[in-house]
C-alpha cells in the first residue's frame, strides 16, 4: 500500500467511528469510563466492518 492509500483509509475509518460513536453516544443513557472504552471499542469494530463491507460492494 502506498502513502495515500493508507491515508485514505485511515480517514475512512476514522470517518466511520465518528458517526458510530455519535450515534452510540445519542442512544446511551448514562456515560461513565467503562461504557465509553466499551463504545469506542464497538465503534472501531463497526468501523472496521462498514469498510470491508463498502470495499466488497465497490470492489476498491
Amino acid at each position: 500500500m502506498n502513502r495515500r492509500t493508507t491515508l485514505l483509509a485511515t480517514a475512512e475509518l476514522l470517518a466511520w467511528w465518528t458517526g458510530i460513536a455519535a450515534l452510540w453516544l445519542v442512544l446511551v443513557s448514562t456515560v461513565d469510563v467503562l461504557e465509553v472504552s466499551v463504545g469506542a471499542g464497538c465503534a472501531a469494530a463497526g468501523a472496521l466492518a462498514a469498510r470491508a463491507a463498502r470495499r466488497a460492494v465497490t470492489g476498491r
